[in-house]
This record gives C-alpha cells, sequence and structure tokens, in this order.
C-alpha cells in the first residue's frame, strides 16, 4: 500500500496573499484540514492553516504568500501520508481497493477487478470491469458480503441487472 495517498486537488486561488482551494477527494474538506503537511509533487509543504469552505478546503502554505505563487500550484495534486490514519471499521481508502479481485460470494467466481469507485449521493458505486462485462455494484451491505484488501479481494452478492453493458 502506497505511503502517500491523493488527497485533493488545488483548483484556484484564494484572495491575494496565497491562500490555496482545495478540492477534496476524501470523505468531507474536514478530513483534509486536519493535517499538518501535505505533499505536492513529492515535497513536504507545511500547512499553516487550513479551514473548511463550502465543499473546499482554503489552505495556507509554507512558503506560498503571493498571488503568484498560489497560481503556480493550481492544478496540482495534493497528497496525504497515511501513517497515523485510522479508520473507522469497515471504511477504507479507495487507493487500496482500485485493482482488487471482485469475486461472487455465492459462487466464488470471479466477476473481474475493481476499476473505478464513483461517489454517489446515497452510497458510493464500485465499477467492475471482468470478462466482457461492466458492472456497477452499489457499495451498501446488501451487495458487499465482505471488503478484504489484506486478501486482495472483495465478495459482493451479484443479482440481476447489475451489468451495465459489454467492454
Amino acid at each position: 500500500m502506497p505511503k502517500l495517498l491523493e488527497a485533493g486537488r488545488i483548483v484556484n486561488t484564494h484572495g491575494v496573499r496565497g491562500e490555496v482551494k482545495i478540492d477534496p477527494w476524501c470523505d468531507g474538506p474536514e478530513f483534509l484540514c486536519d493535517f499538518d503537511i501535505f505533499y505536492i509533487d513529492g515535497a513536504p509543504v507545511k500547512v499553516l492553516q487550513a479551514r473548511p469552505h463550502g465543499a473546499c478546503v482554503l489552505a495556507r502554505l509554507e512558503g506560498v504568500t503571493d498571488l503568484d505563487q498560489a497560481l503556480a500550484l493550481k492544478n496540482k495534486v495534493v497528497h496525504i501520508d497515511r501513517t497515523g490514519i485510522e479508520l473507522p471499521e469497515g471504511r477504507y481508502f479507495i487507493a487500496d481497493l482500485l485493482g482488487l479481485t471482485v469475486l461472487d460470494d455465492a459462487t466464488g467466481a470471479e466477476v473481474g477487478k475493481l476499476t473505478e469507485v464513483l461517489p454517489q449521493p446515497a452510497s458510493d458505486v464500485y465499477v467492475v470491469v471482468g470478462e466482457g462485462k461492466k458492472y456497477m455494484i452499489p457499495a451498501v451491505p446488501a451487495f458487499l458480503a465482505a471488503v478484504e484488501p489484506e486478501k486482495g479481494t472483495i465478495r459482493v452478492r451479484m443479482m440481476e441487472g447489475l451489468a451495465v453493458d459489454e467492454n
């Protein structure tokens, strides 16, 4: 598992004093505000201040003191260090799920590989690509029998209508 995880993207500047606006790729902006260090282009950058701003995060970063310096960071991906992060039971980093083998819980047959996680208002949807088929599986207990990243598998309860098209 990678030590650094993609956590968002700098989408714009905010004001003229070098603040950046980050679109968080996590459960919410509050989660991202808890970090003292972000990694941008692999280099650690100290977070001087971070606060939620709607669905985004406004952050002041060490060494970024004006609009031009902030503009230079636009579209950069922000990474966080997973060390010390404790997720609640049953919660996983998307990066740890992508590429896992998805198995039919009833038969043990391989359905495919998890290729994408689509955030939706009610629940995430797992996109699974298998032999000639693509499946959209809601990430809810009714469909998920077991998520086992340590084993490299996700076991799902298959039902009619999950296949959306042929590859």
